[in-house]
């Protein structure tokens, strides 16, 4: 379960690398330019606090 939990946040940070990348280059509006960004600096807050989790829960006994 843990592993579904790391590879989300992967994706989350992926989402967050991406849309910097858009509301970078591609858009020109200032107010579509900031909610872009801010969704992705949510997005790698987000994902940051689940690997967070994921690494200081300790191993798995199965």
């Amino acid at each position: 379960m843990k592993m579904w939990f790391a590879l989300g946040a992967m994706g989350l940070m992926f989402v967050a690398v991406a849309s910097i990348y858009v509301s970078r280059y591609k858009v020109k509006n200032r107010l579509i330019k900031a909610a872009v960004s801010s969704l992705a600096y949510a997005c790698m807050v987000i994902s940051g606090l689940i690997v967070l989790m994921v690494v200081f829960s300790g191993p798995v006994n199965e």
